[in-house]
């Protein structure tokens, strides 16, 4: 089972990460991190890298209930989203599959949830 979904955009990065987080907005989800991997390898490390940011996505509701259900999963969110350059004007935007991540914890109520989550992130995938 693959870890995540992903689609290639003919769109540049700025545009991406824009359209990224409107297309979360509107499946309930909200950025609570950005972390900007190329500014980090530069100011941390020195090295140059291609633009490449994680979103930190989280519905406060699904959230809630997941804690609800398994009070350590809390370790696997937020819902990652990474939004990357692939060219000038080309742009990778790929999520983490809730589903494949949540198999390392026994406990039927949680897949449910997270079959929830994963529907609303590959929407967000597909609408891009």
């Amino acid at each position: 089972m693959a870890y995540y979904f992903a689609k290639a955009l003919a769109v540049g990065f700025d545009k991406a990460v824009e359209a990224t987080v409107d297309a979360l907005k509107q499946e309930g989800f909200g950025l609570i991190t950005q972390i900007d991997v190329k500014a980090t390898f530069k100011d941390k490390l020195g090295l140059d890298f291609r633009d490449y940011r994680i979103l930190g996505a989280c519905n406060p509701s699904l959230a809630y209930e997941a804690l609800q259900l398994e009070d350590k999963v809390g370790t696997m969110l937020p819902c990652n989203v990474v939004v990357q350059a692939l060219g000038p004007a080309r742009t990778e935007v790929a999520a983490i599959d809730p589903v494949a991540s949540m198999q390392a914890i026994d406990n039927p109520a949680l897949a449910k949830a997270a079959e929830q989550v994963r529907s609303r992130l590959k929407r967000v995938i597909d609408s891009l």
